[in-house]
C-alpha cells in the first residue's frame, strides 16, 4: 500500500485519471486498485508473486513521478 499526498483534490484525481488506465503485465498474478480521499491518492496492491509485486511498484512509482513532474511543470490546474 501507497499513500501519496497532493496539493488538492483535483491535483490527485488527475494523477488517478492519469495512472489508473495502465493495465498490469500479469493481471491475475497482480492488481493494483487507486482511490483519492481529499488531496490523498492511495494506492493498494495484490500479488501472488513478490517478484511480479517489486515490478508493478517501480513501474508505478517512475510513472507517478512523471505525473507529478508534469504537474510541476504546468502548475495547479484550474478548477473544471
Amino acid at each position: 500500500a501507497l499513500d501519496v499526498p497532493f496539493p488538492s483534490t483535483l491535483e490527485a484525481e488527475i494523477a488517478r485519471g492519469s495512472l489508473a488506465p495502465d493495465a498490469e503485465p500479469h493481471r491475475g498474478a497482480v492488481r493494483k486498485e487507486l482511490t483519492v480521499s481529499g488531496s490523498l491518492l492511495a494506492v493498494r496492491w495484490r500479488a501472488e508473486d513478490s517478484r511480479l509485486l517489486r515490478i508493478s511498484i517501480v513501474n508505478f512509482l517512475d510513472q507517478l513521478a512523471l505525473v507529478m513532474r508534469t504537474l510541476q511543470r504546468f502548475g495547479p490546474p484550474v478548477s473544471r
